[in-house]
């Protein structure tokens, strides 16, 4: 080729190597700007709310997580204390629309309503069989409506019998299993000037009512509400023989009249004393009463809940889990939340640091677990014959119809059968079933 036939092509080719080299350099600059803007965006935003003494015990294990996922930034909101104030702010925040919150920390009885009413995602394809077998059959039961699963169980309760040991040694007793037994034996020792008190019961109107009737109830073989079918049980022979045991306990002297009025707390500091025999409350108390300047250190044990003959007893399941609300628009970053809180090895530092019950089977026999829980294994006993109060979508109302009904019972207001049968009837008419004769 001439020379004057290259000089007159060098002007072509020198364009279309500028315009490739220019193209090579843009595109290098278009990767660095998109791996510059990544690694300086926000962080998504997970955000839930939870009572404030929990919100505190968390700190230490959200920080972890934020430590751990640079990507998103989980924020716990603290709410009241008192757990129907929670429950009513996350109702209100759906009921306006554009909730807030990614996540809900649910206690078990909330699932059902807020499942019904749309709020919450379907957590079902997101575990296998295998994986929920991990947890307490119980808990994921609590967590499920409709057949769908809408919440992960964090950690699980249950209500317990906790009985002073020494005494019943001393004495001669094996542990009550039935109604009658447990009413004697208060008796017996009350009579020998041993305790003050016999029975311990919550009986303030309020929720702790509802769930520690839950168990005289099953323990008598009556039921409060058939999920499924909607049947009310209240005003059976059976279920009225349950409130006559309670009533009767008081009429007995063998319950202070007092604990028409006591919650969770006011029967666990008067059984610390040391002047009661048998106690029912939920698992916390455990660590409370095992504590150095406890009178009753080493005292007392637990067992399961009395029951009449020829039926079994049977444990109000509680606890709390999370779950993931419709409107959040990152529920898959949520989802990294749940799988992080409910994992073996965040649960079992969770347990020691607080004392709650876990949700996961194997930690009731973890070595570090039982080194400082050692009454764990018998905890689980209890808490696999569990009874879940009525998964429906109506159950805070149902549960105030109860406690006002059952209330006006064990203080003389209303005689049993009458309180039953009023309590019955309104709940039937919450339900569509027929209607109220109280009106």
């Amino acid at each position: 080729m001439k020379v004057n036939q290259l000089i007159k092509l060098l002007p072509i080719n020198f364009f279309f190597i500028t315009r490739f080299l220019v193209l090579v350099i843009f595109c290098l600059l278009l990767t660095c700007l998109f791996i510059i803007q990544s690694s300086s965006a926000e962080p998504v935003k997970i955000t839930l709310m939870m009572q404030a003494l929990e919100a505190t015990q968390w700190e230490p294990f959200v920080k972890e997580f934020n430590d751990q996922h640079s990507n998103i930034e989980l924020e716990v909101i603290e709410g009241p204390n008192a757990t129907n104030q929670v429950e009513d702010l996350y109702t209100s925040s759906f009921l306006l629309g554009n909730s807030p919150y990614d996540l809900v920390f649910m206690d078990i009885v909330w699932v059902s309503k807020f499942a019904a009413a749309g709020w919450l995602r379907s957590l079902s394809d997101r575990l296998s069989k295998v994986d929920l077998a991990v947890f307490l059959e119980g808990d994921i039961n609590g967590g499920m409506y409709q057949g769908e699963l809408y919440r992960i169980p964090i950690r699980s309760d249950g209500g317990i019998l906790y009985y002073r040991s020494d005494l019943l040694e001393k004495n001669g007793y094996q542990p009550p299993n039935t109604f009658t037994e447990l009413i004697n034996i208060s008796h017996t020792l009350q009579e020998k000037k041993l305790a003050e008190w016999g029975y311990l019961w919550t009986g303030k109107q309020y929720e702790g009512l509802s769930a520690m009737f839950m168990e005289v109830l099953s323990g008598y073989g009556a039921f409060w509400i058939n999920p499924y079918t909607l049947e009310v049980g209240l005003d059976s022979t059976k279920a009225i023989e349950a409130v006559n045991f309670l009533r009767s306990t008081l009429d007995k002297k063998i319950s202070p009249m007092g604990v028409t009025t006591y919650a969770e707390e006011e029967v666990r500091r008067l059984f610390q004393t040391g002047n009661a025999v048998f106690m029912r409350n939920w698992p916390y108390a455990f660590g409370l009463l095992s504590d150095h300047s406890s009178p009753i250190k080493g005292k007392f044990k637990i067992k399961p809940m009395v029951h009449a003959n020829n039926y079994f007893s049977g444990s109000c399941l509680g606890g709390w889990g999370l779950g993931i609300t419709k409107n959040s628009q990152h529920p898959d970053a949520a989802w990294e939340v749940i799988k992080f809180f409910s994992s073996e090895e965040v649960q079992r530092r969770f347990v020691l640091a607080t004392g709650y019950v876990p949700s996961r089977r194997s930690l009731f026999n973890d070595s570090d677990i039982l080194t400082k829980f050692s009454y764990y294994p018998q905890l689980l006993n209890v808490i696999e014959n569990s009874i879940l109060r009525p998964p429906i979508p109506q159950y805070a109302q149902a549960s105030d119809i109860l406690q006002r009904y059952l209330s006006a019972a064990i203080t003389n207001q209303l005689r049993p059968e009458v309180a039953m049968e009023k309590a019955a009837a309104e709940t039937r008419y919450l339900l569509g079933k027929q209607k109220s004769n109280n009106d």
